[in-house]
This record gives C-alpha cells, structure tokens and sequence, in this order.
C-alpha cells in the first residue's frame, strides 16, 4: 500500500490539475504500481456514472436551494432540519463532488461538543487555536463528528476540515499505523499553504482509510509565513520512522510553528 499513490494524488490525475511534469511523473508512478492503471480507469469510470446521475448544474442547484434553506431558518430564528441527507461524502470529488466541496463549499453540521486534539505552540502566544474537525460519512444520513482518538476502521470515509487559529499558512499530513505519510493540504508539494480564515474550512476531497494497522493521526502545521510543503512531510516521515512516538510526539519541527495533532485509534 506503501508503494501506491495516495487517492488524492490518482484524483488530481483523473482531473487533468496536474502540470505537466507533475502529470507525468504521477503516470510513470502508476506506471509501476501494481493495478495503477486499473485504479485509475475505474475512477474515470465512476466520475462518469456520477455526472450522469449527477450533472453539474443539477448539484449547484440542490446546493444553493440547501444554503437558501439555511439562510431562511437562520433569519427565522428555527431549529434546523435536513442537511446532508442524499448527498455521500464518498462520491469521488472528480465529478460532482468537486464541485459540491470546492466551488460551494456548504458547511458541515454544527460542532458538536468534543474532547480537543492536541496542540503544541511551541510557547508562543498566538491569536486562536488551529484545530482539526474530523467527521465520517454515515450512509445518506448526516456525517458524525468524531472526537480526538474515537475508534475508526478500514474504509471509513472522513471528511476533514481546519480552523486556522488566525493563521494564514498551514500544511496537513497523516501518518498511520504501517508509517505512511499521506499530504492532505495542500494538494502537491508545489501548491501555495494559504488557509482559509475564520470557522472551519473543509478540505476539498474526502478520505478513505486503509488497512494500515493500530492508528491514523492527523498533524495539522500552521504558520505566520508561508510553509516548506517538503520539509513538512520529511519530518513526518522521520517521526513515522520511530513507531514508538509516531503516536504521541510533535513532528521534529521548529517551535515557532503550531501543531495540533489528531488521532484515530484504528480498529478490526
């Protein structure tokens, strides 16, 4: 699994996002791994189906018919209803997901009281608190918030979303259990670490767990000037080397930087 490139990686692929040279290295990596191109036929085949079940300007329609729903009950001071229901965070982003998640970005359900991940400053006072919101799709029904070490198993589907703390920079990456280090923001190596201000911020795919054993943590780096992308994830890679502390410990990077870690104890 360690060999093969991460779903969001294959996405970007099957979406043409890439450069040129980003493009074609992605190809050559697929190239070598086993089933690499099956993988990516059955994604272009599933975006396929979805647009046309789901056509583009039918989910812009639906999405802002809920944001306008919302807006009404909000004014009318009610209690909200519906939600989510029909839309699955697991369709692939390369249709209409994408376009669900990144060009209306809808806001997940209220934050339901959880227990806080944790977060490293380094002692440095900073104007709020970075934090890391994880929710799980439920079938049609509406996505479950997860708390920090909540127990999670292989193809749960989670969404991931930030709050910058204020924060203009940031960088998201997981470990798991097997010491595979996954970029979840930004997208590659070369795109800009800008964050979203203000409440939480979804990233703009979901994420499938594997069969990697024993956990999944989420390390969320922020930052007042933009980040090093690479350094990042090679300090991932150095804690993800001494399995020991990959659960606990700070990535091995400077104190000035904020992190705020977030755990998924995985189970069978």
């Amino acid at each position: 699994m360690a060999l093969c490139i991460p779903h969001w990686l294959l996405e970007r692929v099957a979406l043409g996002e890439l450069s040129p040279d980003a493009l074609a290295d992605a190809r050559a990596r697929l190239a070598r791994e086993p089933e690499g191109d099956g993988r990516l036929a059955r994604l272009e085949e599933d975006s396929r189906r979805i647009l046309e079940r789901h056509p583009p300007e039918a989910v812009a329609a639906e999405v802002e018919r809920r944001r306008a729903a919302r807006a009404r009950v909000a004014a009318a001071g009610e209690p909200e209803r519906g939600g989510w229901h029909g839309l699955s965070l697991g369709i692939p982003v390369a249709a209409s997901l994408a376009l669900l998640f990144l060009s209306t970005q809808p806001e997940l359900p209220a934050p339901a009281p959880v227990r806080s991940p944790i977060v490293w400053t380094g002692g440095e006072r900073i104007k709020g608190t970075p934090m890391l919101r994880v929710h799980r799709q439920q079938g049609a029904g509406e996505p479950e918030q997860l708390e920090d070490h909540a127990r999670a198993r292989r193809g749960d589907v989670l969404q991931l979303s930030y709050v910058s703390g204020g924060r203009p920079h940031g960088v998201l990456v997981s470990v798991d259990g097997r010491g595979a280090v996954t970029l979840h923001h930004p997208a590659t190596l070369s795109s800009p670490t800008a964050l979203t201000p203000g409440e939480a911020a979804p990233l703009g795919h979901a994420y499938e767990l594997d069969d990697a054993p024993g956990f999944e943590r989420f390390l969320f780096v922020t930052s007042e000037q933009p980040l090093d992308v690479a350094s990042v994830l090679e300090a991932a890679r150095a804690l993800a080397r001494q399995p020991s502390e990959a659960r606990t410990r700070p990535l091995p990077l400077p104190a000035t930087l904020a992190q705020t870690s977030f755990t998924l104890e995985k189970v069978p």
